[in-house]
Protein backbone atom coordinates (compact mmCIF):
# COMPACT_ATOMS: atom_id res chain seq x y z
CA UNK A 1 0.00 0.00 0.00
CA UNK A 2 1.66 3.10 -0.94
CA UNK A 3 2.13 6.03 1.54
CA UNK A 4 -0.55 8.44 1.99
CA UNK A 5 2.15 10.92 2.86
CA UNK A 6 3.63 10.81 -0.02
CA UNK A 7 2.84 11.88 -4.19
CA UNK A 8 2.58 9.36 -6.56
CA UNK A 9 4.57 9.04 -9.27
CA UNK A 10 2.80 6.59 -12.22
CA UNK A 11 4.26 5.34 -15.60
CA UNK A 12 1.66 2.73 -17.99
CA UNK A 13 2.16 2.39 -21.33
CA UNK A 14 0.96 4.74 -24.28
CA UNK A 15 -1.65 4.08 -25.91
CA UNK A 16 -2.33 7.36 -27.96
CA UNK A 17 -4.56 9.37 -25.24
CA UNK A 18 -2.05 11.18 -22.77
CA UNK A 19 -4.72 14.24 -22.31
CA UNK A 20 -7.71 11.83 -22.04
CA UNK A 21 -5.96 9.86 -19.51
CA UNK A 22 -5.63 12.48 -17.35
CA UNK A 23 -9.18 13.57 -17.61
CA UNK A 24 -10.46 10.04 -16.92
CA UNK A 25 -8.29 9.49 -14.20
CA UNK A 26 -9.68 12.99 -12.85
CA UNK A 27 -13.04 12.77 -13.06
CA UNK A 28 -12.89 8.73 -11.77
CA UNK A 29 -10.76 10.40 -8.64
CA UNK A 30 -13.46 13.04 -8.34
CA UNK A 31 -16.52 10.75 -8.15
CA UNK A 32 -14.57 8.70 -5.75
CA UNK A 33 -15.56 11.03 -2.85
CA UNK A 34 -17.22 14.55 -2.31
CA UNK A 35 -15.31 15.41 0.34
CA UNK A 36 -11.48 14.90 -0.63
CA UNK A 37 -9.48 15.58 -3.52
CA UNK A 38 -6.39 14.41 -5.38
CA UNK A 39 -4.88 16.56 -7.55
CA UNK A 40 -3.44 15.12 -10.95
CA UNK A 41 -1.16 16.37 -13.05
CA UNK A 42 1.03 14.83 -16.50
CA UNK A 43 3.78 13.78 -15.85
CA UNK A 44 6.66 13.90 -18.75
CA UNK A 45 8.58 10.37 -19.09
CA UNK A 46 11.99 11.05 -21.57
CA UNK A 47 12.72 9.30 -24.09
CA UNK A 48 15.78 7.79 -23.32
CA UNK A 49 18.25 5.65 -24.41
CA UNK A 50 17.46 1.83 -23.18
CA UNK A 51 20.62 0.13 -23.80
CA UNK A 52 21.01 -3.59 -23.13
CA UNK A 53 18.38 -5.42 -20.88
CA UNK A 54 21.52 -6.79 -19.30
CA UNK A 55 22.45 -2.54 -17.90
CA UNK A 56 18.42 -2.39 -17.29
CA UNK A 57 18.34 -5.15 -15.10
CA UNK A 58 22.19 -3.92 -13.14
CA UNK A 59 20.46 -0.40 -13.16
CA UNK A 60 17.07 -2.05 -11.55
CA UNK A 61 19.40 -3.55 -8.85
CA UNK A 62 21.13 -0.56 -8.00
CA UNK A 63 18.84 2.32 -8.18
CA UNK A 64 16.56 1.19 -4.99
CA UNK A 65 20.00 2.26 -2.72
CA UNK A 66 20.44 5.67 -4.97
CA UNK A 67 17.11 6.26 -4.56
CA UNK A 68 18.00 5.78 -0.32
CA UNK A 69 20.62 8.00 0.06
CA UNK A 70 19.04 10.57 -2.37
CA UNK A 71 15.87 10.59 0.11
CA UNK A 72 18.48 10.73 3.39
CA UNK A 73 20.71 13.29 1.84
CA UNK A 74 17.16 15.43 1.18
CA UNK A 75 16.05 14.54 4.84
CA UNK A 76 19.33 15.65 6.49
CA UNK A 77 18.74 19.28 4.67
CA UNK A 78 15.15 19.11 5.71
CA UNK A 79 16.15 18.54 9.37
CA UNK A 80 19.26 21.08 8.97
CA UNK A 81 16.82 23.52 8.39
CA UNK A 82 14.06 22.49 10.70
CA UNK A 83 16.61 22.88 13.45
CA UNK A 84 18.35 26.24 12.17
CA UNK A 85 14.32 27.84 12.38
CA UNK A 86 13.91 26.31 16.13
CA UNK A 87 11.14 24.11 14.24
CA UNK A 88 8.75 26.96 13.35
CA UNK A 89 6.39 25.61 10.50
CA UNK A 90 5.91 29.06 9.21
CA UNK A 91 9.43 29.66 8.25
CA UNK A 92 10.28 26.20 7.25
CA UNK A 93 7.71 26.58 4.65
CA UNK A 94 9.76 29.68 3.82
CA UNK A 95 12.71 27.51 3.09
CA UNK A 96 11.31 24.14 1.92
CA UNK A 97 10.83 25.30 -1.67
CA UNK A 98 12.35 24.36 -5.08
CA UNK A 99 13.26 26.99 -7.22
CA UNK A 100 11.51 29.44 -5.32
CA UNK A 101 8.02 27.27 -5.71
CA UNK A 102 6.22 25.45 -3.87
CA UNK A 103 6.91 21.51 -3.87
CA UNK A 104 3.52 20.89 -5.36
CA UNK A 105 4.03 23.46 -7.75
CA UNK A 106 7.19 21.93 -8.72
CA UNK A 107 5.90 18.45 -9.43
CA UNK A 108 2.32 19.38 -10.23
CA UNK A 109 2.20 21.92 -12.00
CA UNK A 110 4.48 21.20 -15.80
CA UNK A 111 6.92 19.22 -14.10
CA UNK A 112 9.72 18.77 -17.05
CA UNK A 113 12.80 16.87 -17.24
CA UNK A 114 16.20 19.42 -17.02
CA UNK A 115 17.37 18.12 -20.62
CA UNK A 116 20.33 21.35 -20.13
CA UNK A 117 21.94 19.60 -17.14
CA UNK A 118 20.99 15.79 -18.31
CA UNK A 119 20.92 15.62 -21.64
CA UNK A 120 18.62 12.24 -22.69
CA UNK A 121 21.51 11.83 -25.11
CA UNK A 122 23.64 10.03 -22.58
CA UNK A 123 23.15 6.36 -21.81
CA UNK A 124 21.07 6.16 -19.04
CA UNK A 125 24.18 4.83 -16.33
CA UNK A 126 25.91 8.27 -17.59
CA UNK A 127 22.86 9.93 -16.23
CA UNK A 128 22.84 8.02 -13.03
CA UNK A 129 26.87 8.56 -12.52
CA UNK A 130 25.72 11.95 -13.04
CA UNK A 131 22.85 12.55 -10.28
CA UNK A 132 25.16 10.54 -7.93
CA UNK A 133 28.29 12.40 -8.15
CA UNK A 134 25.54 15.55 -7.72
CA UNK A 135 23.93 14.28 -4.86
CA UNK A 136 27.18 13.04 -2.93
CA UNK A 137 28.78 16.86 -3.88
CA UNK A 138 25.63 18.14 -1.93
CA UNK A 139 26.01 15.71 0.80
CA UNK A 140 29.39 16.41 1.80
CA UNK A 141 28.78 20.11 1.44
CA UNK A 142 26.18 19.74 3.84
CA UNK A 143 28.06 17.72 6.38
CA UNK A 144 31.52 20.02 6.18
CA UNK A 145 28.81 23.00 7.10
CA UNK A 146 27.27 21.40 9.50
CA UNK A 147 30.13 20.36 11.06
CA UNK A 148 31.97 23.67 11.46
CA UNK A 149 28.79 25.20 12.30
CA UNK A 150 28.01 22.64 15.65
CA UNK A 151 31.60 23.22 16.47
CA UNK A 152 31.78 26.98 16.90
CA UNK A 153 28.12 26.34 17.99
CA UNK A 154 29.36 24.13 20.77
CA UNK A 155 32.18 26.60 22.10
CA UNK A 156 29.68 29.20 22.24
CA UNK A 157 27.02 26.96 23.97
CA UNK A 158 29.47 26.04 26.52
CA UNK A 159 30.65 29.64 26.98
CA UNK A 160 27.76 31.15 27.73
CA UNK A 161 26.71 28.26 30.10
CA UNK A 162 29.91 29.35 31.97
CA UNK A 163 27.91 32.50 32.39
CA UNK A 164 24.07 31.01 33.22
CA UNK A 165 23.48 28.33 35.93
CA UNK A 166 23.37 29.89 39.96
CA UNK A 167 26.64 31.06 41.58
CA UNK A 168 28.04 27.85 42.79
CA UNK A 169 29.31 27.12 38.86
CA UNK A 170 28.87 30.22 36.41
CA UNK A 171 31.86 32.47 35.50
CA UNK A 172 31.97 34.99 38.03
CA UNK A 173 33.49 37.66 35.19
CA UNK A 174 30.32 39.54 35.01
CA UNK A 175 29.67 39.16 39.07
CA UNK A 176 32.75 40.31 40.81
CA UNK A 177 34.59 43.69 40.67
CA UNK A 178 37.98 44.67 41.58
CA UNK A 179 37.21 46.78 44.84
CA UNK A 180 35.41 43.52 45.93
CA UNK A 181 39.32 41.56 45.70
CA UNK A 182 42.04 42.25 47.98
CA UNK A 183 45.13 42.54 45.18
CA UNK A 184 48.91 42.39 45.30
CA UNK A 185 49.15 41.40 49.29
CA UNK A 186 51.75 39.37 50.59
CA UNK A 187 50.05 37.58 53.31
CA UNK A 188 46.62 37.72 52.59
CA UNK A 189 43.93 36.68 49.88
CA UNK A 190 40.09 37.21 48.88
CA UNK A 191 38.32 33.97 49.02
CA UNK A 192 34.72 33.67 47.19
CA UNK A 193 32.71 31.56 49.01
CA UNK A 194 28.71 30.36 47.14
CA UNK A 195 26.55 29.55 50.37
CA UNK A 196 23.45 27.88 50.13
CA UNK A 197 20.69 30.07 51.19
CA UNK A 198 18.96 28.17 53.26
CA UNK A 199 22.76 28.04 55.15
CA UNK A 200 23.39 31.77 54.90
CA UNK A 201 22.44 32.19 59.05
CA UNK A 202 25.32 29.19 59.71
CA UNK A 203 27.62 30.91 57.39
CA UNK A 204 27.46 34.42 59.36
CA UNK A 205 27.94 32.51 62.45
CA UNK A 206 30.83 30.14 61.66
CA UNK A 207 32.85 31.26 59.19
CA UNK A 208 35.42 33.40 60.80
CA UNK A 209 36.01 29.65 62.99
CA UNK A 210 35.94 27.64 59.87
CA UNK A 211 40.03 27.98 60.66
CA UNK A 212 42.55 30.13 61.69
CA UNK A 213 43.63 33.15 60.55
CA UNK A 214 40.32 34.29 58.83
CA UNK A 215 40.13 37.63 59.17
CA UNK A 216 36.98 38.80 61.88
CA UNK A 217 34.04 40.32 60.34
CA UNK A 218 35.65 40.25 56.36
CA UNK A 219 32.67 38.53 55.30
CA UNK A 220 30.69 40.72 52.99
CA UNK A 221 27.89 39.44 50.30
CA UNK A 222 28.73 40.21 46.56
CA UNK A 223 25.86 38.78 44.62
CA UNK A 224 22.55 36.75 45.25
CA UNK A 225 20.39 34.54 43.55
CA UNK A 226 17.50 31.86 44.02
CA UNK A 227 19.72 29.14 45.32
CA UNK A 228 22.90 30.81 46.64
CA UNK A 229 24.71 33.86 47.92
CA UNK A 230 28.20 34.65 46.92
CA UNK A 231 30.43 35.44 49.91
CA UNK A 232 34.07 37.05 50.16
CA UNK A 233 35.82 36.92 53.06
CA UNK A 234 39.55 37.63 53.93
CA UNK A 235 41.81 34.91 55.21
CA UNK A 236 45.57 34.28 55.09
CA UNK A 237 47.12 32.83 52.14
CA UNK A 238 48.67 29.98 54.08
CA UNK A 239 45.46 29.15 55.61
CA UNK A 240 43.57 28.19 52.00
CA UNK A 241 43.39 24.60 51.69
CA UNK A 242 42.43 24.17 54.96
CA UNK A 243 39.69 26.66 54.81
CA UNK A 244 38.50 25.02 51.40
CA UNK A 245 38.14 22.04 53.12
CA UNK A 246 36.46 22.87 56.39
CA UNK A 247 33.83 24.92 53.87
CA UNK A 248 33.88 21.68 52.01
CA UNK A 249 32.47 20.24 55.29
CA UNK A 250 30.12 22.75 55.88
CA UNK A 251 28.52 22.43 52.33
CA UNK A 252 30.04 25.91 51.71
CA UNK A 253 31.76 25.92 48.35
CA UNK A 254 34.65 28.37 47.35
CA UNK A 255 34.91 29.29 43.96
CA UNK A 256 38.71 28.88 42.22
CA UNK A 257 38.72 32.59 40.89
CA UNK A 258 41.30 34.77 40.42
CA UNK A 259 40.82 38.94 39.25
CA UNK A 260 42.54 39.55 36.16
CA UNK A 261 41.61 42.35 34.01
CA UNK A 262 43.00 41.26 30.65
CA UNK A 263 41.57 37.84 31.74
CA UNK A 264 38.25 39.36 31.91
CA UNK A 265 38.51 41.15 28.78
CA UNK A 266 39.71 38.47 26.91
CA UNK A 267 36.91 36.20 27.85
CA UNK A 268 34.60 39.07 26.72
CA UNK A 269 36.59 39.57 23.53
CA UNK A 270 36.20 35.41 23.04
CA UNK A 271 32.32 35.24 23.97
CA UNK A 272 31.81 38.45 21.39
CA UNK A 273 33.92 36.70 18.55
CA UNK A 274 32.28 33.47 19.34
CA UNK A 275 28.56 35.00 19.05
CA UNK A 276 29.84 37.40 15.71
CA UNK A 277 30.82 33.90 14.31
CA UNK A 278 28.07 32.06 15.30
CA UNK A 279 25.90 34.05 13.46
CA UNK A 280 27.95 34.23 10.47
CA UNK A 281 28.21 30.63 9.87
CA UNK A 282 23.87 30.16 11.10
CA UNK A 283 23.37 32.25 8.02
CA UNK A 284 25.49 30.78 5.82
CA UNK A 285 24.13 27.32 6.66
CA UNK A 286 20.69 28.75 6.03
CA UNK A 287 21.82 29.53 2.74
CA UNK A 288 23.38 26.44 1.86
CA UNK A 289 20.70 24.33 3.29
CA UNK A 290 17.87 26.11 1.67
CA UNK A 291 19.99 26.14 -1.72
CA UNK A 292 20.89 22.63 -1.36
CA UNK A 293 17.19 21.30 -0.26
CA UNK A 294 16.19 22.51 -3.74
CA UNK A 295 18.95 20.85 -5.53
CA UNK A 296 19.10 17.53 -3.85
CA UNK A 297 14.87 17.52 -4.47
CA UNK A 298 14.88 18.19 -7.83
CA UNK A 299 18.10 15.40 -8.45
CA UNK A 300 15.61 13.25 -6.19
CA UNK A 301 13.01 13.68 -8.53
CA UNK A 302 14.60 13.05 -11.48
CA UNK A 303 16.22 9.65 -9.94
CA UNK A 304 12.55 8.44 -9.41
CA UNK A 305 11.38 9.36 -13.10
CA UNK A 306 14.60 7.41 -14.13
CA UNK A 307 13.63 4.54 -11.94
CA UNK A 308 10.06 4.63 -13.65
CA UNK A 309 11.59 4.70 -17.17
CA UNK A 310 13.94 1.40 -16.27
CA UNK A 311 11.28 -0.66 -14.62
CA UNK A 312 8.71 0.17 -17.31
CA UNK A 313 10.86 -1.10 -19.93
CA UNK A 314 11.22 -4.35 -18.29
CA UNK A 315 7.96 -4.95 -17.50
CA UNK A 316 6.27 -3.32 -20.68
CA UNK A 317 9.07 -3.82 -23.11
CA UNK A 318 9.89 -1.80 -26.31
CA UNK A 319 8.83 0.22 -28.39
CA UNK A 320 9.49 3.13 -25.57
CA UNK A 321 6.57 5.16 -25.11
CA UNK A 322 4.86 5.84 -21.90
CA UNK A 323 2.56 8.20 -20.35
CA UNK A 324 3.19 9.40 -16.46
CA UNK A 325 1.07 10.82 -13.95
CA UNK A 326 1.35 12.73 -10.79
CA UNK A 327 -0.63 11.83 -7.81
CA UNK A 328 -1.32 13.84 -5.04
CA UNK A 329 -3.90 11.54 -3.27
CA UNK A 330 -6.15 13.00 -0.09
CA UNK A 331 -4.89 11.50 3.12
CA UNK A 332 -8.65 10.09 3.56
CA UNK A 333 -9.25 8.44 0.33
CA UNK A 334 -5.95 6.82 -0.44
CA UNK A 335 -7.51 3.42 -0.15
CA UNK A 336 -10.15 4.33 -2.61
CA UNK A 337 -7.54 6.46 -4.80
CA UNK A 338 -5.24 3.14 -5.14
CA UNK A 339 -8.24 1.08 -5.96
CA UNK A 340 -9.49 3.50 -8.62
CA UNK A 341 -5.88 3.33 -10.41
CA UNK A 342 -5.90 -0.32 -9.54
CA UNK A 343 -9.43 -1.06 -11.79
CA UNK A 344 -8.53 1.08 -14.33
CA UNK A 345 -5.41 -0.14 -15.62
CA UNK A 346 -6.04 -3.62 -14.72
CA UNK A 347 -6.19 -4.22 -18.51
CA UNK A 348 -2.28 -3.61 -18.01
CA UNK A 349 -1.81 -7.13 -16.37
CA UNK A 350 -1.01 -9.28 -19.07
CA UNK A 351 1.95 -7.29 -19.60
CA UNK A 352 2.98 -6.00 -16.29
CA UNK A 353 4.12 -9.54 -15.62
CA UNK A 354 1.56 -10.71 -13.13
CA UNK A 355 0.47 -13.21 -16.21
CA UNK A 356 2.85 -15.57 -17.96
CA UNK A 357 1.27 -14.79 -21.45
CA UNK A 358 2.13 -11.95 -23.85
CA UNK A 359 -1.30 -9.98 -24.72
CA UNK A 360 -2.25 -11.57 -28.40
CA UNK A 361 0.45 -14.52 -28.18
CA UNK A 362 1.39 -17.50 -26.78
CA UNK A 363 4.91 -17.12 -25.65
CA UNK A 364 5.74 -16.34 -21.90
CA UNK A 365 6.49 -12.81 -21.34
CA UNK A 366 10.33 -12.06 -20.58
CA UNK A 367 8.99 -10.10 -17.48
CA UNK A 368 8.68 -13.33 -15.55
CA UNK A 369 12.37 -14.45 -15.77
CA UNK A 370 12.99 -10.96 -13.99
CA UNK A 371 10.06 -10.90 -11.50
CA UNK A 372 12.39 -11.25 -8.07
CA UNK A 373 13.84 -7.66 -9.19
CA UNK A 374 10.38 -5.74 -9.28
CA UNK A 375 9.08 -4.71 -5.72
CA UNK A 376 7.36 -6.87 -2.90
CA UNK A 377 3.99 -4.42 -3.35
CA UNK A 378 3.30 -5.35 -7.27
CA UNK A 379 0.87 -2.88 -9.08
CA UNK A 380 -0.29 -3.47 -12.81
CA UNK A 381 1.05 0.09 -13.31
CA UNK A 382 4.57 1.30 -12.33
CA UNK A 383 4.67 3.76 -9.26
CA UNK A 384 6.94 5.47 -6.83
CA UNK A 385 6.76 7.90 -4.12
CA UNK A 386 7.95 11.13 -3.20
CA UNK A 387 7.67 11.68 0.44
CA UNK A 388 5.74 14.41 1.74
CA UNK A 389 7.66 16.87 3.19
CA UNK A 390 6.39 17.25 6.96
CA UNK A 391 5.97 21.08 8.52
Amino acid sequence: MPSDQSTWLIVVPNNGDAEGLHSEITSKLAQQSRTSHSSVSELEIPAFKTGTLDSLITLSEELPKQDAFFTSTVAKAVDTLRNLLNNDPAKLAQHIQVNQRSIDDYILKGWRWNEGRYGVQRSLRETVDVLNKEMASIDNMMKSKLNNYNLVKGSLVQMQRKRMGNLSVRSLVDVVSKEDMIQDSEYMQTCLVAVPKTLTKEWNARYERLTTMVVPRSSSPIASDDEYTLFSVVIFKKMHDAFVQSCRENKFIVRDFVYSEEQIDKQREELETAEVTEKELWTELLRVSRTNFSESFQILVHLKVLRLFVESVLRYGLPVNYLGLVIKPDPKSTKKTLSVLTNHFKYLAPRSGRSGKRQGGGTEDFIGEYQSLMEQEFFDFVLYEVPWIVY
